[in-house]
């Protein structure tokens, strides 16, 4: 929660953020740069936190009254996943000022990874689980084993059970997502249960959403995966309403108290020629996450005994599905806050830009690459010499790393870099950088990586200054109208907490109409085996083959496809600027 704070702070550029968790109004406050050690928030700043989470909508106010005066505040609900208020990330600030709608939705962003968090930990008590459930099957093992000693027959099958829900134990306590759970249960129950199909069945917004796994692995029919109503009369929607196993039996009514002649049992089993089917409830930390079916072709007897085989399997079905919904919000979280940090390109006159991110094709590789564009304060030419109204900053950067925490860095770094920007105005690029680097150090940021930093100004004739500096980043590309192509090669060393401070080189060009400039990182010609000075060799070709006034869009998107790795172990960024023709 700290975190998110500071991270709503530094967005905003606000001196103090909270976290208010109601309705108890207790508070996660951020440290040093937010409220001092050892004070608590203003009553007049919670009671606004109250009336944010009492409405359930955003609260934006330029002023506001408190024993000491006045103050600004923004404030974003925090919800649950029905919808439940779950408190507010807000930020205030004693200068009185004017929200925009950049605030609203950054802060509104940062509110939604904050509420994907909260709902996270709620879930995470259930993975501590697995290993007394896997001590608990080894104990049912032994005493049905010996329960049974004067029957051999008996003692076999008992010992096979007893070996099914050890094995379940095992390999569905490390799935990582429901396709991998719905792969694994299929492997264990084809050697012994030996269904004819399988359905997983999960609850969804009210709605049930089977996707059938077949054992013998034939697809599934159409229509079998559509989403059908909680509220239906399937017997697997009747299993979950009412938290219960029930068996279906075909014609006969044979098979307990819970059997019922309702057949099939599940939409997924329509079209299939079914005997028996049993429905089992998969029982989550805070209520059912759905239903287990397996299906036979041929008569199954599910007495005591599989009953109790079958809700233990289902146990741990229910354990790794929710493992699997904790994973994926967790990866939806760092997605959600890195896609926050990223950035809406500005409209500038006399120039197209377009940016393209493509994450990395493992869903839990959150990485800290970035692009950023916006305005350079404006310095009379007469005094800085350099730049007039309309100069733009352009950076790419990639922090190193592949998790929330690299994501967080990006932010900070990004947020430092426009504002080192801000400190100096009418000094160059390597000036910014070099203030960033300098800021890390001091505030003992971890920051390491490489990045572009670039400067833009309008010349006469409609002819920009492009001027740069390169933190050991990939070297840009620079193609004219004509399509010659040039590598702006000149760096630095990159950037890195441990490393000694020097000074930031700069380099600079003059692009004339109809030139492109291509800034992208390393997850772009980067590929597992292959040789990236090759892929860059091939990225300049491509690049130089382009027709003139192809959409930049179209371009970035047409490079990736053609350059890009296959297997993208890495994200990767993309980011060109075309000076437009008269």
């Amino acid at each position: 929660m700290n975190r998110f704070a500071r991270l709503a702070t530094r967005l905003l550029a606000a001196p103090l953020g909270l976290v208010w968790l109601g309705p108890a109004g207790e508070t996660a406050e951020a440290v040093s740069e937010c409220w001092p050690i050892g004070t608590s928030p203003d009553p007049a700043v919670l009671a606004c936190c109250r009336r944010v989470a009492e409405e359930g909508r955003p609260r934006f106010l330029s002023h506001a009254e408190d024993e000491s005066g006045g103050f600004a505040f923004a404030g974003v609900p925090l919800v649950g996943g029905s919808g439940e208020s779950l408190g507010v990330l807000a930020v205030t600030d004693h200068v009185l000022r004017a929200w925009g709608e950049d605030d609203l939705r950054d802060l509104s962003d940062l509110a939604a990874a904050c509420s994907a968090q909260m709902r996270m930990r709620k879930r995470s008590a259930t993975v501590r689980r697995a290993s007394e459930a896997a001590e608990d099957a080894a104990q049912a093992a032994e005493d049905a084993a010996q329960a049974a000693e004067g029957d051999a027959t008996r003692v076999h099958e008992l010992l096979n059970r007893s070996e099914l829900l050890l094995r379940a134990s095992e390999d569905l306590a490390d799935t990582s997502s429901l396709d991998d759970v719905r792969q694994r249960v299929g492997d264990l129950v084809s050697g012994d249960l030996k269904p004819a199909c399988i359905d997983l069945v999960l609850v969804r917004q009210g709605m049930l959403h089977p996707v059938m796994s077949p054992v013998d692995g034939a697809p599934p029919e159409n229509g079998a995966a559509e989403p059908f109503a909680l509220v239906s009369h399937w017997p697997v929607a009747r299993t979950v309403r009412e938290n219960r196993m029930i068996v279906v039996d075909g014609p006969s009514e044979e098979g307990g108290a819970d059997a019922v002649a309702v057949p099939p049992a599940t939409p997924a089993f329509a079209s299939r020629d079914l005997v028996t089917a049993a429905c089992l409830p998969l029982r989550g930390t805070h209520g059912t996450l759905g239903a287990l079916v397996l299906g036979w072709d041929a008569a199954y007897g599910i007495g005591v005994d599989e009953r109790a085989v079958l809700t233990t399997l289902a146990g741990y079905t229910a354990q790794a599905v929710e493992r699997a919904l904790h994973l994926d919000e967790r990866i939806t979280v760092a997605r959600r806050l890195q896609l926050a940090m990223l950035t809406d390109l500005p409209d500038v006159p006399g120039l197209e830009l377009s940016a393209l991110y493509r994450p990395a094709a493992q869903d839990d590789m959150v990485g800290g690459d970035w692009y950023d564009a916006y305005p350079l304060p404006q310095v009379p030419r007469a005094a800085a010499g350099t730049r007039g109204a309309g100069a733009l900053a352009l950076t790419v950067g990639d922090i190193t790393g592949h998790d929330m925490r690299a994501a967080a860095l990006m932010g900070q770094v990004r947020s430092m870099l426009r504002q080192a920007d801000q400190d100096h105005p009418g000094e160059g690029p390597e000036q910014a950088l070099g203030a960033l680097e300098r800021a890390c150090r001091r505030m003992d940021l971890p920051a390491s990586g490489t990045a572009v930093h670039a400067h833009l100004t309008p010349e006469a004739d409609g002819h920009w200054h492009l001027r740069w500096t390169n933190a050991g980043h990939p070297a840009p590309l620079l193609v004219t109208a004509d399509g010659t192509v040039e590598s702006l090669d000149r760096h630095d060393v990159l950037l890195h907490h441990a490393l000694p401070p020097e000074p930031r080189t700069t380099d600079s060009r003059s692009l004339p109409p109809g030139s492109t400039l291509l800034l992208y990182t390393d997850g772009l010609v980067e590929e597992r085996g292959g040789n990236i000075q090759d892929n860059v060799d091939r990225l300049a070709r491509r690049l130089a083959a382009t027709p003139p006034g192809v959409p930049l869009d179209a371009l970035l998107r047409a490079l990736l496809d053609a350059v890009g790795p296959r297997e993208a172990l890495d994200d990767a960024v993309l980011f060109a600027v075309r000076v437009a023709t008269p």
